[in-house]
């Protein structure tokens, strides 16, 4: 690294960075002061040393997780990290670019010095508040916002700032004030894009992710066309078909291989003839070495190397990113009416509304950021088909294309990552919304039909921990919102109980969690019917059987909450308990139970879980108690 040639530099910077994206050797260069050695590489003389610096520090902290993030923040990766980034968007529009320095002459060194840098930001900015901090008091955004201008010819550049502007503006009020007029000017002009490869939708995805982070700069008469101009991106990026896309690409990248092969095979006949013509006059000039190439090469015309796995990936990342949003708009805190107002009345309301119902279900959409006061306003507003879709399993073909090709296997992973962020939406979605603004008792049934497909359509129970989680909220979600309002169920007894002899193996506490919810809310449902003692029975026996074995508290709890709803109340309660001696069972587990939240209570769970299972030990207490009355007074 600190050899005077340049091109020596570079090589141990590219050595370096080759390795770091090997987990088990980051410790090692991390007790060598990498940081520090490579910090001020970034700041070299030889631009391509630059780059390469900065590729090594991004794999050091796209490989090293959290708490290498944080180390390189200590190790203040920051300050020539901020350096790079002012130098080269002063760079960017002065095109200063040597040709010495370039061994390509095709490559930009400053963008691609810049892409490299930013994806570096995007990472420890994602990781440490610290460096959060230094973004703000060093003004990045200025440089950052410049670098985005080039999003009509450098779309990866794009990409990489607005996957960092989504991050850094993300729960960062300090930097609200910085976006002015021009700096909105600037993402609303990438939102107008009317470039349709799947970059561009990601990029759009993107930019409308971190308006959404930066709405309260927007003033409140620009809000509901600004919310709308988001859900239609998002409702755009949702709409196409991620398994026809990469049936399409693909068929497009054997095509284009095919005609790479061809071209070569004729390429390879130039080169005999030109060969020949040489060697039969000596003294006849040399041909330029590559000069054939360049004439009979095709590749300039066609996409480059993986472009059709590229746009699948950018597709896969938008729809992944859009339902991620549309969770956090669910979750946030609630406009004003004024806003709602002027949301559900403006054109691309209505527009949006069009591009998102769904007639075979009817299933609406309910406000995003739902509250009683703005409830009415909203009603309008439909859930997009686009997410119902996207909670089905992959296109069957799709996969077997994808397993079938090595370099497009990963892909796999992110088709199944779509389909769950698709379920924790829709859990969102039911999280905020009442019947009336789902559709009805029809729509929820319709709704549960399905999940219980995703479910049981299988020969075996699904053991992903992710999908788990995912389909066992929505489900857990979907219940609660029927059972509060007397809609019957589909799934029987006998799936639920064999969905959570599933859940409650897995690693996944959450998922732990979920089954045992579903479990009480489903058994306090038929608590309330006739001939149901039996199936009480075996609901309750799981319960209890789970809160006395769980490894975790949180999950004992939940159980324990289970077990209060389903014996609650109803003769058919009453004669399961009697016949699995609930009473005796919790009277032994109480002790048990109060010395394990003593023991492993301030270890295993947080503050808010411990005031929960404060709770559940006094509900214990009081559900005791109201058993030892009913079997003095028998009805």
């Amino acid at each position: 690294l600190q050899h005077p040639s340049a091109e020596v530099r570079e090589y141990a910077c590219a050595s370096i960075s080759k390795l770091l994206q090997q987990k088990h050797v980051i410790p090692a260069f991390l007790q060598r002061d990498v940081v520090r050695c490579l910090g001020p590489m970034l700041l070299d003389h030889s631009l391509a040393v630059r780059e390469t610096a900065a590729g090594a520090l991004r794999n050091l902290s796209a490989c090293g997780g959290f708490e290498v993030c944080d180390d390189m923040v200590t190790k203040d990766v920051m300050t020539p990290l901020v350096a790079l980034l002012k130098e080269c968007s002063t760079g960017l529009d002065a095109n200063q670019l040597s040709p010495k320095k370039c061994r390509e002459m095709n490559k930009n060194y400053i963008e691609d010095i810049a892409n490299e840098a930013i994806n570096l930001l995007w990472n420890v900015c994602e990781c440490n508040s610290t460096a959060v901090s230094i973004f703000n008091k060093e003004g990045c955004l200025e440089a950052v916002l410049h670098y985005m201008k080039k999003f009509s010819t450098n779309v990866d550049l794009a990409i990489s700032v607005a996957n960092c502007l989504q991050a850094v503006t993300e729960d960062n009020p300090d930097l609200l004030s910085s976006f002015n007029a021009s700096a909105q000017q600037v993402l609303e002009t990438v939102m107008l894009c009317p470039e349709t490869t799947m970059k561009h939708v990601l990029l759009r995805t993107l930019i409308a992710g971190t308006i959404w982070n930066i709405k309260d700069t927007i003033p409140p008469g620009s809000l509901g066309s600004m919310v709308n101009a988001i859900l239609k991106i998002f409702s755009e990026s949702l709409a196409i078909d991620a398994g026809e896309t990469i049936i399409r690409m693909n068929e497009a990248e054997k095509n284009r291989l095919k005609l790479a092969a061809e071209a070569e095979t004729e390429e390879n006949m130039s080169d005999v003839i030109d060969n020949c013509a040489v060697s039969e006059d000596d003294d006849m000039e040399e041909i330029p070495k590559g000069k054939v190439r360049r004439e009979h090469d095709i590749s300039d015309l066609l996409p480059s190397d993986k472009w059709e796995l590229k746009e699948v990936t950018a597709l896969l990342m938008a729809q992944q990113t859009a339902l991620e949003i549309i969770v956090n708009m669910c979750c946030s805190e609630d406009p004003s009416d004024d806003e709602w107002e002027e949301l559900s009345s403006s054109d691309e309301s209505d527009l949006f509304m069009e591009n998102s119902y769904n007639e075979g279900s009817g299933l609406l959409m309910s406000p995003l950021c739902l509250s009683d006061e703005v409830h009415s306003a909203f009603l309008n507003n439909l859930i997009p088909k686009k997410i119902l879709e996207k909670t089905a399993f992959p296109n069957s073909v799709a996969l077997d294309i994808c397993m079938h090709n090595p370099s497009w296997k990963p892909l796999i992973k992110k088709l199944n990552t779509v389909q769950c962020r698709a379920l924790t939406c829709l859990h969102s979605i039911l999280l905020v919304s009442d019947v009336d603004c789902l559709g009805g008792a029809s729509a929820l049934q319709s709704l549960a039909q399905h999940l219980s497909q995703l479910v049981f359509s299988k020969t075996e129970l699904p053991e992903d921990a992710d999908f788990l989680e995912a389909i066992t909220s929505a489900l857990r979600a979907l219940l609660q919102t029927m059972a509060s309002k007397n809609i019957s169920q589909c799934m029987t007894p006998e799936q639920l109980l064999a969905l959570c002899e599933a859940g409650i193996h897995s690693s996944n506490a959450s998922v732990r969690v979920n089954v045992v919810s579903i479990l009480g809310i489903s058994g306090s449902v038929l608590a309330k019917l006739q001939d149901t003692a039996e199936t009480l029975k075996m609901i309750g026996k799981f319960l209890l059987e789970v809160a006395m074995k769980e490894s975790s508290l949180v999950v004992v709890g939940e159980a324990l909450d289970a077990l209060f709803d389903v014996f609650a109340d109803g003769k058919e309660a009453e004669k399961a308990a009697v016949q699995m001696k609930l009473l005796p069972a919790l009277k032994e587990f109480q002790p048990v139970f109060k010395l394990r939240m003593r023991k492993e209570g301030k270890e295993q769970c947080s503050t808010d879980q411990l005031c929960v299972l404060d709770n559940v030990k006094m509900n214990l207490r009081r559900f005791i108690a109201y058993q030892e009355t009913l079997g003095k007074n028998p009805t």
